[in-house]
């Protein structure tokens, strides 16, 4: 029988006013539960008088959250707030995980005041008990609904980065560790990438054993120990997922060497064949980008000479032969295209792999396939000498506001990428080659110390280019699936140079759906 405002407040006051104890109360505080049956204004009362005497009537506690709970799913919103508001006065002992669990289910909610109410009850007995809330927070993304997965995977990702020292202890980030392994083993690409966001945000993860830690878990992940199947866009998006998770992990002391070697075996040969998982993605470009960023931290490979080989002849596709002349006249229909992006990616990535094996030019392969290299590289750098001229004439004097038009935007990176290709150019010209040079991609930025030498000397076309590469495009870059062409200035090797693209990458692309692993629906309701 539900209890009226009167009979609320009469058996409020007889626990207010007993000051020994109150467990022989036990009949007021069942008449404040039986409130829940009441009208609004009962259930306004209840939800307030409910957990204020919760502690004292322990054999009471069941049908006490339980009362609870049915009053943070009333209809009136203002009723689920004040009870949601009041949850955490029931997170004690063994009550706190169950106290966890109800709320992580209840950031389903549509009501976005309701739904702060629920962040900020979280992270208040988050603050409480942080193991016991994280037991019911993961309780939740293993077994719960896809829309509670999904809010308490963002509830982690933003909030756990908020929380003081004392409450992320060792212990409490050595148990998020393992429960988020546990569900790394059937994600969606975006959960991934939020995953992998919570576990690089942790104090223990920060160290050279932590950041080795994570590139083992994105190797799981990336499934480098199989073949890649080249036509199926789930199988490459997964590989360009963990591997841009990857990126930011290596350096001089974690090596890439595992994803190097795989997309020297598995991705190069089958290059022209990626499908790309995202409409307009220049998924060919992407993938040599990326090897490019990785492959100054690669360590020692066992099958070195094969990979470089492997790189070599991929070069040897996208830096032409010059075009055979009869009588003084091009015999050739029309002067091959020089395709600057590719050929500083791969350039690049044999750059770095070289200096593992210097005498690979010389001894590895033979004196007519070197001299056959070498006529392909004085002929791109011709072509890529009319073209610095060209880029630097278009951008002389232009400075501020004049450098910010998306036409010379365009001009500045190519001026960074030809730059960079006529560096490592000398460098394989010299006899023996040389791999001492150092460039920055042409998309990554300047480094201080490169950007110090630069100010240290009169700054020329190319310097400007190089530093407006870096200062100016950051504010205002163009998307990637917004593709922009470059047409060089006519003149003899307008034809062969062609159009010039330049496509920013960006992170992760949501909305296609469930690619890691195909996690199905889990809609079980109402499990409190």
């Amino acid at each position: 029988m539900a209890a009226t405002v009167e009979e609320l407040y009469r058996n409020y006051g007889i626990l207010a006013d007993e000051k020994e104890d109150l467990s022989k109360h036990k009949d007021a505080y069942q008449v404040i539960l039986d409130g829940v049956k009441g009208g609004p204004k009962e259930k306004r009362l209840a939800a307030q008088f409910i957990p204020k005497f919760f502690s004292s009537f322990p054999e009471l506690a069941d049908a006490a959250i339980n009362a609870q709970l049915d009053l943070c799913e009333d209809e009136d919103v203002s009723i689920r707030r004040q009870a949601i508001k009041e949850l955490p006065r029931f997170a004690s002992g063994e009550n706190l995980p169950r106290v966890a669990d109800i709320l992580t289910q209840l950031l389903q909610t549509d009501d976005s005041a309701e739904f702060n109410q629920v962040n900020t009850a979280l992270v208040s007995i988050f603050k409480i008990d942080a193991k016991g809330t994280l037991g019911g927070l993961f309780s939740q993304i293993l077994q719960g609904e896809d829309i509670v997965r999904e809010r308490a995977i963002k509830f982690l990702s933003t909030k756990l980065k908020t929380m003081p020292d004392d409450t992320m202890t060792k212990e409490v980030e050595d148990y998020i560790f393992i429960e988020t392994k546990k569900v790394l083993e059937d994600v969606t690409g975006e959960e991934f990438v939020l995953l992998m966001r919570i576990l690089s945000g942790l104090k223990s993860m920060q160290t050279v054993s932590g950041r080795q830690q994570l590139v083992e878990l994105v190797v799981e992940q990336a499934f480098l120990e199989q073949a890649l199947n080249p036509t199926d866009a789930d199988s490459v998006d997964r590989l360009l997922q963990c591997t841009r998770q990857a990126l930011p992990l290596f350096s001089k002391n974690v090596h890439s060497t595992r994803f190097v070697t795989y997309f020297c075996e598995c991705v190069l040969p089958n290059l022209s064949l990626l499908t790309s998982p995202v409409a307009e993605l220049d998924i060919q470009l992407e993938v040599l980008k990326l090897l490019a960023e990785m492959s100054p931290y690669c360590g020692d490979m066992d099958k070195l000479e094969v990979n470089l080989n492997m790189l070599f002849e991929k070069l040897l596709e996208f830096m032409p032969l010059p075009p055979e002349e009869e009588n003084g006249e091009n015999a050739a229909n029309e002067e091959p295209k020089l395709q600057f992006s590719y050929v500083e990616c791969l350039l690049f990535s044999f750059h770095q792999l070289g200096k593992k094996l210097p005498d690979f030019l010389i001894d590895k392969i033979s004196a007519e396939k070197l001299k056959d290299f070498k006529i392909r590289l004085q002929y791109f750098a011709r072509g890529l000498q009319v073209y610095i001229r060209q880029l630097r004439v278009a951008l002389q004097g232009k400075t501020g506001d004049a450098l910010k038009t998306e036409e010379n935007k365009i001009k500045v990176v190519a001026l960074k990428i030809t730059n960079n290709i006529n560096v490592l150019i000398k460098d394989l010209f010299h006899n023996p080659p040389s791999y001492k040079s150092t460039v920055t991609l042409s998309w990554k930025p300047v480094q201080k110390t490169e950007a110090a030498a630069i100010g240290q000397k009169r700054q020329s076309g190319e310097d400007i280019g190089a530093i407006a590469a870096t200062k100016k495009l950051p504010t205002n870059l163009p998307r990637r699936d917004a593709r922009q062409i470059y047409n060089p200035p006519s003149g003899k090797y307008s034809a062969s140079i062609g159009n010039f693209s330049y496509e920013q990458r960006g992170g992760f692309r949501g909305g296609r759906g469930r690619g890691f692993g195909g996690r199905g629906n889990r809609s079980r309701g109402r499990i409190y």
